[in-house]
Formats: C-alpha cells, sequence, structure tokens
C-alpha cells in the first residue's frame, strides 16, 4: 500500500485551509486517511502552520511519501532536517549533540527570520496609517483653506452690497406719498 503525506482541502470557496494527513494514495483527495499530522492555513500572512513533526518523521521514516506541497511544509518546519540529521548519526558523520546542535540552531535562524518579516510588516502597516493620515491632513487643510477663501469673498460683496446700498438715497415712505 503507498502512503502519501498531502494536503486535504476543507472551508469555503476562496478562503480554503488545509489539514495534512497520512493517506493511501488511492483514496479521494478529501476522502479516508489513516492519521492526521497537523494543518496548514495559507489566509493569514505568514501561513500558519500547526504540526506534529515528530509523528511526520515517524510517517517519513517508514516509507510515506509527501507530495510537493507537503515535503515544501515539512522543509519549512525542519523535518526534513531531522530526518537528514538522523541519517548522519546513523551513518555515524554526526552524534546525536551535534546533530541536535545544528537542528537547534537552524530552527533559532527560522523564528529570527518569521519574526523579521512579522515586525516587518507591522512597520509597514503602521507606515501606511502614517501616510494616509497624512494625505487626509493635506486634503482637510486644502478644503480649509477653500471655505476661508470663498468666506472671504462672500464679506466681500456683502461689504461691497451696503457700501452700494449707502450711495444710494434711501427712499422713506413720506416721500413715496407725496409722489
Amino acid at each position: 500500500m503507498a502512503v502519501k503525506i498531502r494536503l486535504q482541502r476543507h472551508g469555503k470557496k476562496n478562503f480554503a485551509f488545509f489539514h495534512i494527513v497520512v493517506a493511501d494514495s488511492r483514496a479521494p483527495r478529501d476522502g479516508r486517511f489513516i492519521e492526521q499530522l497537523g494543518s496548514y492555513n495559507p489566509n493569514t500572512n505568514p501561513a500558519t502552520i500547526i504540526l506534529d513533526g515528530e509523528k511526520a518523521l515517524a510517517w517519513l521514516n517508514v516509507g510515506a511519501q509527501p507530495t510537493l506541497t507537503a515535503r515544501r511544509i515539512l522543509s519549512y518546519e525542519g523535518v526534513l532536517l531531522r530526518k537528514h540529521l538522523q541519517g548522519g548519526v546513523a551513518k555515524g558523520a554526526l552524534t546525536e549533540e551535534q546533530a541536535a546542535a545544528k537542528f537547534a540552531a537552524w530552527k533559532a535562524e527560522r523564528d529570527a527570520k518569521i519574526a523579521g518579516k512579522i515586525s516587518g510588516l507591522k512597520n509597514e502597516a503602521i507606515e501606511k496609517a502614517k501616510a494616509a493620515k497624512a494625505a487626509e491632513a493635506k486634503v482637510n487643510a486644502a478644503r480649509a483653506e477653500a471655505l476661508a477663501a470663498k468666506k472671504a469673498e462672500a464679506e466681500a460683496e456683502a461689504a461691497k452690497a451696503a457700501e452700494e446700498a449707502a450711495a444710494e438715497p434711501v427712499e422713506t415712505p413720506a416721500e413715496n406719498a407725496e409722489a
């Protein structure tokens, strides 16, 4: 029986998330599976991966073949590196301590890279918000200036009308009666 480590689609249209499962290669994509190893949500930034690395490593050691996407996820989580280091320990090229130290160094580097990406995304969002606020302030200042100019123009027209009214002789009701 050929066993595959693959993704099983869940979620709604255009908003999928996946379970990482071990299944018989003849079973349908979303059908029967042997064991669930974790989940993968590509909708978040960075993508959220929850994986039981020990179970995945055990299945790889007994011959389960990951699909291309599952292989990338396993590599991203360090499962394939651990399998590679275990092979080196079995051949005598490394000791258990050396393998553990190499894996810990790799994991620390990967975690730092992820933290850097997350902080970069936050900084980018903050910069976008500042730029939007500055643009809004610029638009508001232009609107206020236009309103002030319109108000000054209206006041000038009112003053001109008042001067014209003062310059014209005003007819009183008594003058209207004599005429």
